[in-house]
């Protein structure tokens, strides 16, 4: 379990085209996308082996669909980690494109 006393943050590095989580300092995972004019289209999420199974990755896309929707930008979910997320968590369906919003309400 992820002791209180880990630092977890997670941030846009858009040099590398992907948000990164880090515990501690170190990096614990990623989710990548491709930026296009007025849309986030998130295309694979991933976290370390040695970190998985502590909410790193729901934490991770979640912040990425946050700053999707404060930056007003349409998300194209193509990773189906992320897809199953709003899926999981409709209140970011919103932000989905049209074809991708259709086949995530069913």
């Amino acid at each position: 379990m992820e002791s209180e006393q880990q630092r977890v943050l997670v941030r846009d590095a858009p040099d590398r085209s992907r948000f990164e989580i880090t515990v501690d300092g170190e990096l614990a995972g990623f989710s990548e996308y491709r930026s296009r004019p007025g849309r986030l289209v998130l295309t694979h999420t991933e976290v370390d082996p040695a970190y998985q199974h502590r909410g790193l990755a729901g934490r991770l896309v979640r912040t990425a669909l946050d700053t999707a929707r404060r930056r007003e930008l349409v998300v194209t979910p193509l990773c189906p980690y992320v897809a199953e997320f709003i899926r999981r968590n409709r209140d970011y369906l919103d932000l989905v494109d049209e074809v991708h919003r259709a086949q995530l309400a069913d």
